[in-house]
């Protein structure tokens, strides 16, 4: 049943073509009870992309919800007035790009990863300008919404507008603890993500877990910890699912976690750091001449492009193979704590400002936060161990030295980086990465001096 009584959002999707956007759509429509709207509207530069998304997503909406206000445009001033949230998910050189971001650094015998290494700091470099215009657009034209971005890189994203829009209402979240935290629930025998309070620090796609814990206080870590140091977050029953991050390159990702966790039993890790501390077995697993981008141009693309056109040609969406995208229903608890001021725990991406104390004050760490009306209230971790520490610090002036690149057109602090990255093994073979990208990325990277 719809609650009536809640104000009604007006909500923008930056990134109208996306693949996601129809599962996120999906998943709107599914919580309009606690997150009501009035108006929905979609904003991308492709027009011909974003039309086939959005004329299935027109039919979804009217069919079930007729109330609701729709509209598809590529006018920054059509899109971003009168909107409460812009939802931000944004692929700037779309999966040409990307496939170009894993298979250049391979070619040297380096991880080919869009957000780690030398391909998520190409990606960075493109993304930045495409969500400082976001917000730019957002802060002319409804200059009180709140921008939730989780475009990629999340981490450079971060960095970027803590210094270039150090004023703006921007937030930026990542799915990928979500879906580790929903593997845990499996491991566990629980059902809801709000059934365990869990305890977490680190940077975007590099962090650990220090605590998980039932809501009645118990401990929940030992039991974790003896799955996780036999199978990673692995699910045997979690095998022959084909969702975003159940198929079998992630379920091949879910069990190297045990590999990552036996370097510090400790703490649970993210596993992203797999490609930072298992390189050389990422590497030696990967195909230069198919890597994750083709596959996901070869399957998801492909999927639901038909799909959405199938739903336009029959005015109907019953029976069609799209699924609500319940990793972002993060997306709805943001915007709904922000709205409702219901401080809902949340990890997100914030300034560290003493939240670590034995790490860089600037830093954008990821930890957990009460979200209010206000924003985001980081929960103090303390300090962390030397191990996490010197990892984190070296990984944070990568993403540093990539904003100053950005920003000076710096060649020489863009090489700096992709040298410091803990996935390259020499500052020859970063030159040699960095030449090769920027002749592909001129289109979409600053000059670089």
């Amino acid at each position: 049943m719809l609650n009536t009584e809640l104000e009604k959002s007006s909500v923008v999707i930056a990134g109208g073509g996306s693949t996601y956007t129809p599962g996120i759509i999906l998943m709107l429509l599914e919580h309009l009870d606690r997150f009501p709207l009035r108006k929905i509207k979609f904003y991308d530069n492709d027009p011909q992309r974003q039309k086939v998304i959005a004329d299935a997503c027109e039919i979804m909406i009217h069919k079930k919800h007729p109330e609701i206000e729709f509209l598809a445009t590529c006018d920054p001033e059509e899109a971003f007035t009168d909107v409460d949230f812009v939802m931000a998910h944004i692929r700037v050189g779309k999966y040409k790009m990307r496939e170009l971001d894993e298979k250049i650094p391979l070619k040297y015998g380096v991880v080919g990863q869009e957000t780690c290494g030398p391909g998520g700091i190409a990606y960075g470099m493109r993304s930045i300008q495409g969500v400082l215009e976001l917000v730019d657009y957002m802060e002319k034209y409804s200059p009180d919404a709140w921008l939730l971005n989780y475009s990629n890189p999340a981490a450079i994203v971060a960095e970027a507008t803590r210094r270039l829009r150090p004023k703006s209402k921007i937030l930026n979240i990542c799915d990928m603890p979500i879906s580790i935290e929903n593997n845990m629930l499996k491991i566990l025998g629980y059902e809801k993500r709000s059934d365990i309070i869990t305890q977490y620090y680190g940077l975007n796609h590099f962090g650990w877990w220090y605590g998980v814990r039932s809501r009645d206080g118990k401990d929940l870590m030992p039991e974790l910890k003896k799955h996780v140091k036999e199978m990673g977050y692995f699910i045997p029953s979690d095998a022959d699912e084909a969702k975003q991050h159940g198929d079998s390159s992630w379920n091949e990702t879910y069990r190297m976690a045990k590999d990552i966790y036996a370097i510090d039993p400790d703490t649970l890790p993210n596993t992203y750091l797999k490609y930072y501390l298992l390189p050389d077995t990422v590497v030696k697993h990967s195909d230069i001449n198919y890597t994750r981008a083709n596959q996901v141009m070869d399957t998801r693309e492909k999927e639901v492009f038909t799909a959405c056109r199938e739903i336009a040609k029959n005015n109907a969406f019953e029976g069609h193979e799209l699924s609500l995208d319940e990793h972002a229903s993060y997306i709805v608890d943001l915007a709904t704590a922000l709205k409702f001021n219901t401080y809902a725990r949340m990890l997100l991406i914030v300034e560290n400002n003493g939240v670590i104390e034995n790490f860089d004050k600037t830093a954008m760490v990821e930890v957990p936060c009460l979200v209010t009306s206000s924003g985001p209230q980081p929960l103090s971790v303390g300090t962390i161990p030397t191990f996490q520490k010197g990892m984190m610090e070296e990984q944070a002036a990568v993403e540093k030295l990539v904003v100053d690149a950005w920003m000076e057109g710096s060649y020489q602090k863009l090489w700096q980086a992709i040298a410091l990255s803990k996935t390259v093994p020499s500052v020859t073979v970063a030159k040699q990465i960095l030449d090769d990208l920027y002749e592909v990325n001129k289109e979409y990277w600053p000059e670089l001096k």
